[in-house]
């Protein structure tokens, strides 16, 4: 545990595929959580959420860490951390116990959630997050809390998230090399659901959608649980990869023209409106039509959007997400995005940013956030899941533990 002036901090991690951001955030009960630090670096050894250069991500977790460090004036040794990438895999499961004495204990609860976590894992996969979606005792459904219910017979229904294991013990290294502990290593699109969402629209059914650089996460809603999560390997670097391709123009160049003219919808640019682009080499920049730009990003965001939507489908969720959906992460700010996606995908949407905290300005007010912001919600609730207690990974914080004293003997 990290402190401040013998208050509890938490600290959130997100390895990105184009920026690695560490949150520290001050927990009161009772009172939002307050950010006081906030440290980003340029991520160079990712690739579509996955480390593919270790030495490189080490570098750019210790420069952030070092940033947040000296603005929240604390020594940060643990950190809940996020992964993503298209080898996240989700699954529905049940499992059902006796209820000992007739009244359903907490001990009930997790023995429950341990029979419904038993589900066979290929040797390649490492279970990463349990999430009740409701119980049921003795036939009656819908429950949420069931400590202190009577009853003989107690089934849980779960949402699991399972991921590669080297994708795992990769980030698991990344970290030990800084020298710090992983506290809870957490799926994105899960820790981006807590704080882009309101309860209302997890109750009405929605969809989440957080557009990275690397990749696109989904987690679907329904009832007011998590019903199907999805990392899609379409995101913001396939983007500026067609900018500079259709604009021949060095990819720096074409990212800063995504952010700053860019537009997900042809029809709002006009002919009239130009923008300058750098060429290739010592040719001199030209001036060019923003509509030419918007035809080069829009079918992009198109093909993004039809993947969603077959998500959607697959998931058997399309139509219970009367809440719509909601777009956050970085490839999300763009004009014209929300009324492409509704044209689309033929439901409301809004862009959200992250909510539950406080301080720090517009630095976290940013859409960007929402990974780090809902990894520092996920630490603050002590791995609470609607008042029911998330069973950790066995065994794997140990290993990290191992792993990072390793580390600290050989380098």
């Amino acid at each position: 545990m990290n402190r401040r002036q013998d208050k509890r901090l938490v600290v959130g991690l997100d390895i990105g595929t184009s920026k690695v951001v560490v949150l520290v955030g001050e927990v009161s009960p009772g009172e939002p959580i307050e950010i006081v630090g906030i440290g980003t670096h340029v991520s160079r050894g990712l690739k579509r959420g996955v480390v593919v250069d270790i030495d490189s991500t080490v570098q750019s977790i210790q420069r952030a860490v070092e940033e947040a460090e000296q603005m929240a004036g604390c020594e940060i040794r643990s950190v809940y951390a996020g992964i993503s990438g298209s080898h996240l895999r989700c699954h529905n499961s049940d499992g059902t116990v006796a209820i000992r004495d007739q009244e359903v204990s907490a001990g009930d609860v997790e023995r429950v959630l341990e029979a419904a976590r038993a589900l066979p894992i290929p040797a390649d996969q490492r279970l990463l997050y349990v999430e009740p979606q409701e119980f049921v005792i003795d036939g009656q459904e819908g429950i949420r809390h069931p400590v202190g219910m009577s009853g003989v017979r107690l089934e849980a229904k779960v949402h699991l998230v399972t991921g590669a294991s080297s994708a795992a013990l990769n980030i698991g290294k990344c970290v030990a090399r800084c020298g710090l502990a992983v506290d809870d290593l957490v799926p994105q699109p899960v820790a981006s659901s807590l704080a882009a969402l309101t309860q209302d629209e997890r109750d009405l059914g929605v969809c989440l959608v957080d557009i990275g650089a690397g990749t696109t996460d989904v987690a679907i809603f329904a009832q007011g649980a998590l019903r199907h999560t999805a990392s899609l390997p379409i995101a913001g670097d396939q983007v500026t990869n067609d900018i500079a391709v259709a604009l021949r123009t060095p990819t720096p160049h074409a990212e800063e023209i995504k952010i700053r003219y860019a537009c997900a919808l042809a029809q709002l640019a006009t002919a009239e409106e130009t923008i300058q682009v750098a060429s290739v080499g010592d040719r001199p920049p030209r001036r060019m039509a923003r509509q030419t730009l918007a035809h080069v990003v829009q079918p992009r965001y198109e093909e993004l959007l039809g993947m969603v939507q077959a998500e959607l489908r697959r998931s058997g969720y399309e139509n219970l997400v009367a809440a719509g959906v909601v777009l956050t992460g970085g490839g999300a700010k763009m004009e014209g995005l929300v009324e492409l996606a509704e044209e689309i995908l033929h439901m409301p949407v809004r862009i959200s940013q992250p909510q539950f905290v406080k301080g720090a300005g517009e630095a976290v007010a940013d859409p960007a956030h929402a990974t780090g912001v809902g990894l520092l919600i996920y630490g603050a609730r002590g791995h609470a899941a609607r008042g029911v207690a998330t069973p950790r990974i066995a065994g794997f914080g140990r290993f990290l533990d191992r792993l990072r004293d390793w580390w600290r003997g050989s380098f």
